[in-house]
């Protein structure tokens, strides 16, 4: 049986401590999504200093950094180098375009933009600027996913063939952007985009076309928030992959969310649930679980890429790759038929 090696890279995801070749100074824009990305991960980066932040009200967790109201006078003021922008999805392209427009390096919660239209002007201002962006797509640097990912670059499970991803959440009902058009993007490109990009990491594999439905049944309290999702992906060697997001796990249940992933092969299996963990399975073995390497950070992986030079574990080309197979799949949802990503 070929040994499943995880590359330095992967081991390293652990060392989170790193240095930069200067102070960097932090700004965050808006508090909804994963503002925990960047303010976890503070103690582990002494050349970062968070700055400020721009909210319609003070927030007393960041009670060490300055508070605005207004994030153009916050951007336009302030001395920055990289700004978290964790809007609702109908202010962000403005706030993303701000930065850009001032050639400020960002983080931005996903998708871009709660419009392709927008995501479009976005996409050609970062590509005219040179500035460095991220996307909030953590799922790609957690233990079990990194751990996928090796399984499939050791050809244990031969060539990938089929994918089977999942993204279950608690409703959170009192969310109360979600439930409104204006700021709300979709369930697909809001909840579905961590799983779109998580099954092309851990396959390394393209989704080139979807077909996909939409819709919510019950809970008039989420207004026009999708309750349950699927979508068909093919993919870049004519292999398929289906993705099913909903917001129907019960409050009860001991987490927020419930991820899960399949990836098969032509020779073996596998697959990640959290009542399991990751368990590979081929016809040459028993079953087994797989080990799993330490987890990585989204922020400090960002700032190594774009102050240190380091190798991005999220490229450019992958959020727009995951950006485009979202907004594909809810354009399939919205008018039915196939769409090309």
């Amino acid at each position: 049986m070929p040994r499943i090696d995880l590359t330095r890279r992967q081991l390293l995801g652990a060392a989170l401590a790193i240095r930069l070749p200067r102070k960097i100074r932090v700004a965050i824009i808006g508090a909804d999504g994963h503002t925990a990305e960047v303010t976890d991960h503070l103690r582990d980066l002494p050349d970062v200093e968070f700055a400020c932040y721009a909210l319609s009200k003070p927030n007393p967790k960041w009670s060490g950094a300055k508070h605005y109201t207004d994030h153009r006078q916050m951007l336009d003021q302030e001395k920055l180098d990289v700004v978290a922008v964790t809007t609702d999805d109908g202010a962000r392209a403005a706030a993303v375009l701000d930065c850009v427009s001032r050639k400020l390096n960002f983080v931005a919660e996903k998708p871009l933009a709660r419009t392709r239209e927008d995501y479009v002007r976005i996409k050609k201002a970062v590509l005219s600027s040179g500035v460095k962006m991220g996307l909030m797509l953590p799922l790609r640097y957690r233990p079990h996913f990194l751990a996928m990912r090796a399984v499939v670059d050791s050809g244990e499970i031969g060539e990938v063939v089929q994918l089977q991803g999942q993204k279950s959440y608690k409703a959170g009902a009192d969310s109360g952007w979600k439930n409104r058009a204006e700021s709300y993007s979709g369930t697909i490109p809001w909840v579905g985009i961590h799983m779109i990009d998580t099954m092309m990491f851990a396959s390394r594999r393209k989704l080139v076309e979807c077909a996909a439905f939409q819709t919510r049944i019950g809970w008039p309290e989420l207004g026009v928030r999708e309750n349950t999702a699927s979508v068909l992906y093919r993919l870049d060697n004519h292999g398929t992959a289906t993705l099913n997001c909903d917001y129907l796990r019960p409050d009860k249940a001991p987490t927020h969310d419930d991820d899960r992933l399949r990836v098969a092969g032509t020779k073996g299996v596998v697959e990640y649930q959290g009542s399991t963990g990751v368990m590979l399975m081929t016809g040459t073995a028993p079953p087994r679980a797989v080990p799993l390497p330490p987890a990585g950070s989204l922020f400090v992986d960002y700032l190594n890429a774009t102050y240190n030079n380091a190798t991005p574990t999220l490229s450019h080309d992958e959020i727009w790759a995951a950006s485009e197979a979202a907004y594909a799949a809810r354009e399939a949802a919205q008018k039915g038929g196939f769409v090309k990503i």
